[in-house]
């Protein structure tokens, strides 16, 4: 895994801390500690905007795809590059920057691939940033939210970027109030889901 120091990801995405040079074996390394689900993030990808560390994240799926639940952000910016994401395994995509730059691409992904779609959002100062937090925006993380709550998308991954990698914990206020703040109409579970 990689943690990159929140106060300089978005201006450098060579500062990380690496822990493991093997994703595969990591992704083992969580699935015998019980994990279920695995968050990964194409960084790289988010910055180049298409996908860099594919055969990382391939390696994943082949050592734990059976076993453990994988979603995976970052560069996935088009219905082709969903589809064979999901094909080669995937639970499950997560799109940020082609949700602020293209929605309908967002909405017609959950439409093809019911509950497999999910939307990233992540924020610096309550504002949305995208390109793997290069660029920020003017838009408001609650209403990018609800611009997707009756969409089918599967979820909202919220990341408030002031904390992300830096052990500082969950911006408990910004999450509650996105929480509250919008309801999202799934395809994929039989009651609204909130945000």
């Amino acid at each position: 895994g990689v943690s990159s120091a929140a106060s300089d990801v978005y201006k450098r995405q060579d500062q990380a801390t690496v822990y493991n040079d093997d994703p595969a074996a990591q992704a083992r390394a969580f699935r015998d500690q019980g994990f279920a689900h695995l968050h990964v993030v194409d960084l790289n990808g988010a910055f180049e905007g298409r996908s860099v560390n594919g055969s990382a994240v391939d390696a994943i799926l082949a050592a734990v795809g059976g076993d453990v639940r994988v979603q995976l952000g970052g560069g996935i910016r088009s219905i082709d590059a969903v589809e064979s994401w999901l094909a080669r395994g995937l639970s499950r995509v997560i799109l940020g920057t082609v949700a602020v730059r293209r929605p309908d691409l967002v909405r017609e992904a959950a439409r093809l691939f019911p509950g497999r779609v999910a939307v990233g959002i992540d924020a610096r100062g309550g504002k949305v940033a995208v390109e793997g937090w290069a660029e920020a925006s003017e838009l408001d993380v609650t209403t990018l939210a609800r611009a997707f709550e009756d969409a089918g998308v599967s979820a909202i991954i919220y990341t408030d970027i002031d904390r992300d990698g830096i052990l500082a914990g969950i911006n408990w206020p910004a999450t509650i109030d996105l929480a509250n703040t919008c309801l999202l109409y799934t395809s994929d579970a039989a009651d609204d889901t909130p945000c």
